[in-house]
């Protein structure tokens, strides 16, 4: 199916936003003034979007300036995308300390614009300055608590410099506001993997950490029984925990966390054997019903099950 400039492009792949990107002349030629409906403006946001990731500026610039024509140059979501256009359209560092400090005078006449602050934490991050980012995050959710997005993005940031205690607790923090996000449930699973796999984790909090994790990857396929990133975790962690029964065994009894037992153990993994395998034949295949999937988790399904000497 067609990609929708009704929708967000930011998680579609780069040919799906190409093909967004060339409705550009057609969406352009119409009048902005005549029968004005939300889906109209919606496009037009989509479209500039798409358009910045697919390097054409001059469709991008017509899109802004009927957005800031009909809302406002004052207006914060348009504010935000203005800047954004700025950032696409620098040449180099120069240039983007320029928006950058545009952000900084903004902010200073009011503090409270969260698009702009936003985009000056994405800013910060994209030139490299992540210790800033995170320290702005922080800010930022002291003054909104609640926001999701922000806390998903300082995990983030905390993952990328090894912090994995950090970037743990604040995916916690997206789940308390979104218990049921089945996507969230599986990232923290993978930050727990990854925190038990690494080095100087040993031990009693290496156990902890898969047990976690473990955790986590079931919970994530209970709220979507077709999530493959779920079933690829699941899989990743019971593949270890039994190959280290013995190690299993040596759980302390501090009540802070529990493993189950071999069998339950085996039973996931077999589990997650059996649906990566029919998501991998099918999605091959391209069945019915299976095309929804991303070609590179399908691959690294694939690989994994390659690993554990399993046909598909």
């Amino acid at each position: 199916m067609a990609p929708s400039l009704l929708y967000n492009p930011a998680k579609l792949p780069p040919s799906a936003a190409l093909q967004l990107a060339q409705q550009a002349p057609v969406v352009l030629q119409g009048s902005s003034s005549a029968s004005e409906t939300v889906d109209q403006w919606a496009t037009y946001e989509n479209l500039l979007l798409s358009c910045l990731r697919t390097g054409d500026d001059e469709a991008a610039a017509k899109c802004m300036d009927r957005l800031e024509a009909r809302f406002g140059a004052d207006n914060e979501r348009v504010m935000a995308l203005r800047g954004l256009l700025s950032e696409a359209q620098a040449q180099n560092n120069g240039e983007l300390e320029a928006v950058l400090k545009q952000y900084d005078a903004i902010l200073e006449g009011n503090s409270t614009n969260i698009p702009i602050t936003k985009r000056r934490i994405a800013l910060l991050r994209c030139m490299g300055r992540v210790s800033d980012a995170a320290s702005a995050l922080v800010q930022l959710l002291d003054f909104s608590p609640t926001d999701a997005e922000a806390w998903s993005e300082l995990s983030d940031l905390y993952f990328t410099q090894g912090l994995y205690s950090q970037a743990i607790y604040a995916l916690e923090e997206v789940l308390l506001l979104s218990p049921n996000a089945w996507n969230i449930h599986a990232r923290l699973g993978e930050l727990q993997y990854m925190a038990a796999t690494t080095s100087g984790n040993g031990g009693g909090s290496q156990q902890k950490y898969l047990a976690e994790a473990l955790k986590r990857f079931a919970r994530s396929i209970e709220l979507c029984d077709d999530y493959l990133r779920g079933y690829y975790g699941l899989k990743l962690v019971t593949t270890r925990l039994l190959k280290e029964q013995a190690k299993q065994a040596k759980q302390t009894d501090d009540g802070e966390f529990t493993l189950p037992d071999s069998k339950t153990i085996e039973r996931l993994d077999e589990l997650a054997t059996a649906k990566l395998s029919e998501i991998v034949r099918h999605s091959t295949l391209k069945d019915r019903g299976w095309r929804g999937y991303d070609e590179r988790e399908v691959a690294a399904a694939r690989e994994l099950l390659s690993q554990n000497g399993i046909e598909r």
